[in-house]
């Protein structure tokens, strides 16, 4: 038996395969689940556990995926030989590692750090297996792989479903695809497996046969049968979004955050929400949002790449765009839209605006149908507003342009030039009134009424 020398560990994340069934141009492992691809939820579990180094095993034109990827290194699988093929395709960029190699696939996003930890743990346990299966117990064992036990509990063997016996299929405990190997003892095991079955390719399910024909040891580990739930339709990727939320969810609240209906708020992977955040009903958070402590989001919002900073109320109705940052206590309130944008602290804009591309000082109120004119149609420019200034209702301010502290916008008017701190600024038509002239055109149209009806 070889004696355990290394602690060392290397990942390798299996991310060639085409997903034919996903009907897709975008390569599987790509698809979002909470506003991430698959394999970066795979690859986030993994650098968890701090391994040396993350293989990914990419097919031929998945240039994606390598980008998708980086800074973690790629290997080709150049043709789709099994899922041992693939691993052996990792051999050039391990050498000679000689610690844990963990492989993964880069389908099964809900994988958790803590259930590779027990398929670590379960490698380098009590015999020194040289191979560690993951192994789950699913409500319905369908046509998964059982795993067979001797009576000290060591991995026998993988026995797929259609070659069970009765008394094997009558097995609760299933293979869950996930394994650990030691890396010293890896590729003698690999290279010995075979292709003779229908396919004719190179399964990694036969080096428990294999290693155990070597005579060495192997274990099982036991995990959450949802942490190991592949994805090959969009019907499963829509299943594995709703768990994905569900966890998501739950691990909001428990960090400290009031969700007024949890099923109706989704999240991105990267949501970050401080303690006493309150959310309500239907709010959507798009890659990149970080909320601060003691944030109201009311009903029916949108955010993607905004800070939101402490005590700032948010909606109903409200769409925050990359790049903003809110400050603490303003209000964004309904259908105001806020677009690579700040908003100093206390401002507010409380209804029917649009600010973009602007810097909005503290204590600034934005009225009502206010907006920033950005665009000329060919460049993006800024509109620069200073601290405790009145916006007032319907007011255009046409970037670049630039308002003092203090200053007062007249509602209605389209602002060009710079304001001075202080100063009242009216750009709209002088206001004409003719006394009468209501009356005498009521007049005149009910004549033309009577006109029409006499012809």
């Amino acid at each position: 038996m070889t004696a355990q020398t290394s602690t060392a560990l290397a990942c390798i994340v299996l991310a060639a395969g085409k997903g034919t069934r996903m009907k897709s141009d975008l390569p599987k492992v790509l698809h979002p689940i909470a506003n991430e691809p698959m394999v970066a939820h795979v690859l986030r579990a993994a650098s968890a556990l701090n391994p040396d180094r993350i293989i990914v095993v990419v097919g031929p034109g998945q240039e994606g995926v390598t980008k998708a990827v980086a800074p973690h290194a790629t290997v080709l699988q150049p043709q789709q030989l099994g899922t041992a093929d693939a691993v052996k395709a990792a051999r050039g960029s391990l050498g000679e590692f000689d610690g844990d190699v963990l492989v993964l696939f880069g389908d099964t996003p809900l994988v958790r750090p803590e259930t590779l930890s027990l398929l670590v743990q379960a490698r380098r346990g009590a015999g020194n297996p040289a191979v560690a299966v993951l192994g789950m117990r699913p409500a319905d064992p369908a046509a998964y792989g059982r795993l067979v036990q001797d009576e000290a509990g060591g991995l026998t063997k993988i026995v797929e479903f259609l070659d069970a016996t009765p008394e094997e299929r009558a097995i609760g405990l299933c293979n869950a695809g996930l394994m650990a190997f030691d890396g010293r003892r890896l590729w003698a095991i690999l290279d010995a497996i075979g292709s003779a079955n229908a396919k004719g390719e190179y399964y990694l399910t036969d080096a428990v046969a294999v290693a155990r024909d070597q005579g060495h040891a192997c274990a099982v580990a036991e995990g959450d049968p949802a942490d190991v739930e592949g994805v090959n339709s969009r019907v499963e990727l829509a299943k594995l979004e709703k768990l994905m939320q569900a966890r998501l969810r739950r691990q909001a609240m428990l960090n400290g955050a009031t969700l007024a209906d949890p099923d109706t708020v989704w999240f991105s992977a990267d949501t970050v929400l401080g303690r006493d955040v309150t959310v309500g009903q239907n709010v959507v958070f798009g890659p990149g949002v970080v909320v601060e402590d003691g944030v109201t989001i009311r009903p029916f919002c949108h955010l993607e790449g905004v800070v939101v900073r402490r005590e700032a109320i948010i909606g109903p109705y409200s769409r925050l765009r990359p790049g903003s940052d809110i400050g603490t206590g303003a209000h964004v309130g309904n259908f105001v839209e806020v677009k690579a944008s700040t908003l100093g602290n206390g401002a507010k804009a409380n209804h029917l605006a649009y600010v973009g591309d602007a810097d909005i000082g503290e204590g600034t109120n934005i009225g009502a149908g206010a907006i920033t004119c950005n665009y000329d149609g060919t460049f993006k420019y800024r509109t620069q507003v200073g601290r405790n200034v009145f916006v007032g209702t319907n007011a255009t301010l046409v970037a670049p342009v630039q308002v003092g502290d203090g200053a007062f916008i007249a509602g209605g008017s389209t602002i060009t030039e710079p304001v001075p701190a202080d100063a009242l600024a009216i750009g709209r038509g002088r206001q004409v009134v003719k006394e009468g002239w209501a009356a005498a055109f009521a007049a005149m149209q009910k004549a033309r009424k009577a006109a029409q009806k006499k012809g």
